[in-house]
């Protein structure tokens, strides 16, 4: 989620959690650290660029020499998980894991570091918890061989106990690098916790389902508002759950976390999110946002439109709302600033059309929710280019309402062939997302194999046209894929084995017939939706929600006449506006952390075009066609 689902990435939040900003930290402490997140950055980059080798290989030996590698899907499969696990690590060794931290940040200095202790603490409970059950899964899978390599699947599996045991560590090196008063109140508190839950251990078992919404919203929510990773704070109210209310084999979750994380279409994710960090990198993101200046940058609010127009296009083509963001607001935002416009306007558009472009394939949170549901993604991404666009048409009719009194800039209007060599420049680089889509379209490479099309395209137009590419920048994007991947993979995961926990309760009966039989049938049930995802998603974020509550809405929707392309398209808008919406959804903050602007002057400015979202929502919710129109001429 990323991820879309990461939005509150930034180098704050990266340095708050390295143990060099808690001075004084002894050397082996700080050795211990930097060796730490070698181990698991290294080979985490190199397996992000080995997934991008052999499933490009995979596209040339297919479609080009007609003979496939029987064996790539297989052993891309095996990295996949080693490479969700080491970015995992690596993401918690730069601690940029999704957090929620809007409630605990204002508690003042001291307290939030007894939090983020709190929070630490927390974390090392479910990594130890999870420790036992792994090693017996991985004894499992020992026995199972692989069918065209013929090798031990526990070679696989072996991936999540080296992740665990490195991850502890980690967790170990910080706690120890807190101080001792913030660590001590820190394991206190949750000592206290953990004996409470212990010592009504038989009761919880008595209570039946009422344990649902102790642990999964009073654990899971106490958790999250201390600043507990969410895919930690889901991994650990479930393993609560399910030792203290059942008698379940704990295995199980280690299972579900595997299936849910190793699941070949969400594979597509670190290689969009490297493909969003490529263009970027290569100049493709500002040959077409000036090329789009070049047209609008003269009119009242043209800049503004600029970045509606500029979000739609890279957001088809990185598919992560970080890289999104990191690629326009520093091309754009100085410019804007010079000609006048309120840095907390320019954080609130920027906001809004994160939520916007939610829809814009290739996704990453509609690749996720066609893997959940078993929605087709050729169908997804073919559905969600039109309701992005008439929610930037509801944007641009905002900021034209907003700017129609403001005095003509001082922006000169381009010539003519000003334009005409812009557009040059920025064909090779708006060509991309044709390229993708065609290659989906024409069979050419599957929605996995797809993305390293684009950044071999990338990579041949940044090095053949543009002239750029610094190689040096290379390992780093790698490791930044692999630790945004990894926060996103193992949230999945997590989030996989709490639906399964729900499922196995009960609880998705009852929310299926609780949903089934609201009044107004498809309209009352689409409204409903509409709410509750826009809460999850200020809450839990795109991805979990949606791996949480897809599978069991989805056939709710088929069965009372919701097309299920529009059904996701407006579960993916509502989820948007949640996530970019103040004073919880973590993707506002992350806007104002790309643009460097303070979150509160964005406040009152965002109030409008939240609510244009939100009516722009409710017309594709009315308007079935929006979504499907094109899926019948396809």
């Amino acid at each position: 989620m990323k991820t879309h689902l990461a939005e509150d990435f930034s180098q704050r939040s990266r340095d708050e959690h390295s143990i060099c900003a808690l001075s004084p930290v002894p050397n082996w402490l700080v050795i211990a650290d930097r060796v730490l997140g070698l181990i698991v950055s290294v080979p985490a980059a190199l397996l992000v660029l080995a997934e991008i080798v052999l499933l490009f290989s995979g596209v040339v030996a297919r479609f080009l020499l007609h003979q496939p590698i029987v064996w790539s899907d297989e052993l891309a499969g095996i990295l996949f998980l080693w490479l969700a696990m080491t970015g995992a690590a690596t993401a918690l060794h730069r601690g940029s894991h999704m957090r929620m931290t809007a409630i605990v940040n204002r508690a003042g200095s001291e307290r939030t570091r007894i939090w983020d202790t709190v929070a630490l603490v927390a974390s090392m409970l479910f990594l130890g918890m999870i420790a036992a059950p792994a090693y017996a899964y991985v004894q499992q899978q020992w026995m199972i061989v692989t069918p065209v390599l013929e090798l031990n699947d526990g070679w696989r599996v072996a991936a999540i106990i080296y992740g665990i045991a490195c991850m502890l560590l980690m967790c170990v090196v910080k706690l120890l690098a807190f101080g001792r008063k913030p660590a001590l109140i820190g394991i206190a508190l949750s000592t206290v916790i953990v004996f409470s839950l212990l010592s009504v251990g038989p009761v919880l078992q008595s209570l039946g389902n009422f344990n649902l919404p102790i642990f999964f919203v009073g654990v899971v929510g106490f958790t999250v508002l201390s600043g507990m990773p969410i895919a930690f704070s889901f991994g650990l109210a479930v393993f609560s759950y399910l030792s203290l209310s059942t008698s379940m084999p704990l295995e199980i979750v280690v299972s579900r976390m595997d299936e849910g994380m190793s699941q070949m279409l969400l594979l597509a994710v670190p290689m969009f999110i490297f493909l969003g960090l490529l263009i970027e990198m290569t100049g493709m993101a500002r040959a077409m946002i000036n090329f789009l200046a070049s047209l609008l940058g003269h009119v009242r609010g043209g800049l503004s439109y600029v970045l509606i127009g500029a979000m739609y296009l890279i957001s088809g083509i990185s598919g992560s709302k970080a890289a999104d963001m990191a690629a326009i607001a520093p091309i754009l935002f100085p410019e804007m600033k010079a000609r006048g416009e309120n840095p907390g306007e320019l954080v609130a558009l920027l906001s809004a059309t994160g939520a916007q472009t939610e829809t814009v394939p290739p996704s990453i949170v509609l690749i996720t929710i066609g893997s959940v549901t078993g929605v087709s993604i050729s169908a997804l991404f073919t559905g969600g280019l039109l309701p992005g666009l008439v929610l930037a048409l509801v944007l641009c009719a905002l900021v034209w309402w907003r700017t129609r009194d403001v005095k003509p800039v001082s922006g000169t209007r381009a010539n003519k062939a000003a334009i005409f060599k812009a557009l040059v420049i920025a064909l090779p680089a708006l060509a991309l997302p044709v390229v993708i889509r065609f290659a989906v379209v024409e069979g050419v490479a599957t929605a996995t194999e797809v993305s390293t099309v684009g950044i071999v395209y990338s990579l041949i137009a940044g090095v053949l046209i543009y002239r750029r590419f610094d190689l040096k920048r290379v390992g780093p994007m790698l490791v930044e894929t692999a630790a945004l991947s990894g926060a996103i993979l193992i949230i999945i995961g997590t989030a996989t084995a709490m639906a399964w926990a729900l499922t196995q309760s009960g609880f998705s009966h009852s929310l299926a017939l609780f949903m089934e039989h609201l009044p107004g049938g498809a309209i009352g049930f689409m409204a409903v939706s509409v709410v509750m995802f826009v809460l999850l998603g200020s809450v839990l974020e795109g991805i979990p929600a949606i791996v949480l509550f897809g599978p069991l809405l989805f056939p709710i929707a088929r069965d009372v006449g919701i097309p299920e392309v529009q059904y996701a398209m407006v579960v993916i808008l509502s989820m948007g506006l949640g996530l970019f919406s103040p004073p919880f959804g973590v993707g506002y903050y992350g806007a104002c952390a790309v643009s460097k602007i303070h979150p509160d002057e964005g406040l009152r400015p965002i109030v409008g075009y939240m609510v244009a979202l939100f009516f722009g929502i409710i017309v594709i919710a009315m308007v079935p066609w929006i979504s499907t129109g094109f899926l019948k001429s396809t």
